[in-house]
């Protein structure tokens, strides 16, 4: 028997219409799916509602991985696909398996000869990127930063000496309601002519993407509470 195919199927960042962020033909393949690989699955229901899968949820398989899902589990999840049928594997926001749990089943496939099909969506590191103005020709996600705050100072400086070293542009991100936080340490350990951009709430109606200097981030005020933000650097 010839084994289904993994669909990485991106997933919406903000609210708004489903369709001005997730093409038709990922929609199309979406909803032909009955085997999904889910974050959380109260979200992953809501995206099938508003994606507009009309399949009852209770004719759906669907089975749970996140950060607390343990290695041992994570092969049950692909047997669907080793029985001949294709799986569609779900992140909570963005592309899947990138800072995603996901990236275990996506190995996972390759060694089992599991095919992996990428679909087209939305990745909020690549729009952050291309928003900022800063070098797209050399970059590096560097994920969560330290959250105690000496160490998260100094991983910022190490990456704005990378960043100088190397010419490459350093993105990335925090827990929502730690921003202000990190946006105050940027603030203080990196050099005045550093480029930082912000990109808050992308694709979202609210918006909000600017790239300014570190000296020109002291002189501006900025509310980035609550929103899931992208952080950029370029020494």
């Amino acid at each position: 028997m010839h084994p289904g195919t993994l669909f990485l199927i991106p997933a919406p960042i903000g609210g708004g219409e489903i369709e001005s962020v997730i093409p038709k033909g990922t929609l199309d393949i979406l909803r032909s799916l009955r085997f999904f690989v889910v974050e959380e699955l109260r979200t992953a229901r809501r995206y099938f509602v508003k994606a507009g899968l009309n399949t009852p949820i209770e004719l759906l398989t669907l089975m749970t991985l996140n950060e607390h899902t343990p290695e041992k589990d994570i092969p049950a999840l692909l047997q669907p696909a080793l029985e001949g049928n294709d799986i569609g594997l779900l992140s909570e926001a963005g592309a899947p398996a990138v800072a995603d749990p996901g990236a275990a089943l996506v190995a996972l496939a390759h060694r089992s000869h599991i095919e992996v099909a990428p679909l087209v969506g939305p990745s909020s590191i690549l729009l952050a990127l291309m928003a900022s103005g800063l070098n797209g020709q050399s970059f590096a996600f560097a994920g969560y930063l330290p959250v105690k705050a000496r160490e998260r100072q100094q991983q910022i400086r190490q990456l704005e000496k990378e960043s100088v070293t190397k010419r490459q542009t350093q993105l990335f991100i925090e827990t929502p309601y730690r921003n202000h936080a990190l946006f105050d340490d940027l603030l203080t350990s990196c050099k005045p002519r550093t480029r930082l951009c912000i990109a808050a709430g992308i694709t979202m109606p609210d918006a909000y993407i600017r790239t300014q200097t570190i000296g020109e981030w002291k002189k501006t005020l900025v509310d980035i509470r609550k929103k899931p933000c992208i952080f950029l650097l370029l020494g």
